[in-house]
């Protein structure tokens, strides 16, 4: 997905705003939930409501796109629906569609070492034969909500990379040496990890 903004259009009026709805569109087509095949230049109420219906397709966040859909939000209205679907998003896996995208990224071995699973479980999670359990499902999010991070910067060979260079900030070590055994991610490492690859947004470490 290409995020080129030229330009700013009602009713996004705040900055901040227009930089959470793009944290917004990364993190959608990191899950697998949005695909935009065309370079977006213009960030407006029908990118976000395009955001919207995309996340409330697989279940996250309809009250807000029926608040949406109902009236007019104001300013301070829109402010908050922003906020609230971008929490939203990142407080819900969409194993389904995050095991298919994390499959196109880093192929079936890859990810099963990373997500502590086997290439044949994840074939079925993607492809709707089993439920994916709660603890993968997070684990999958988790890199869903990393890769968001990185594309800004890198392609997905990049990405791929990414997770095996060794880094002074993680101890020397690579991110993917600390994502084994039966890891959470609110442990240590992937906490620190998530924490580097977001100082990428903002020109920190690479």
């Amino acid at each position: 997905m290409a995020i080129r903004t030229q330009s700013i259009s009602e009713p996004l009026r705040s900055g901040e705003d227009v930089l959470r709805l793009i944290e917004i569109l990364s993190l959608l087509d990191a899950m697998g939930l949005l695909r935009i095949d065309e370079p977006i230049s213009t960030i407006d109420g029908g990118v976000l409501r395009q955001a919207a219906d995309a996340a409330a397709a697989a279940g996250i966040g309809r009250d807000l796109l029926r608040r949406m859909t109902v009236g007019r939000l104001g300013p301070r209205g829109l402010s908050a629906a922003i906020e609230q679907l971008h929490q939203a998003l990142n407080d819900s896996p969409a194993p389904l569609h995050e095991a298919r995208e994390q499959l196109s990224i880093f192929g079936p071995e890859a990810l099963a070492a990373l997500a502590g699973s086997s290439p044949a479980s994840l074939r079925r999670y993607a492809s709707g034969l089993r439920t994916a359990p709660d603890r993968l499902a997070a684990r999958l999010h988790w890199l869903a909500r990393v890769v968001a991070e990185l594309r800004g910067a890198y392609n997905d060979a990049g990405v791929r990379r990414w997770f095996e260079r060794r880094r002074t900030q993680l101890a020397g070590r690579a991110p993917a040496e600390l994502l084994t055994g039966d890891w959470d991610p609110a442990d240590e490492g992937p906490v620190a990890i998530l924490e580097l690859a977001r100082g990428l947004r903002g020109g920190g470490a690479t």
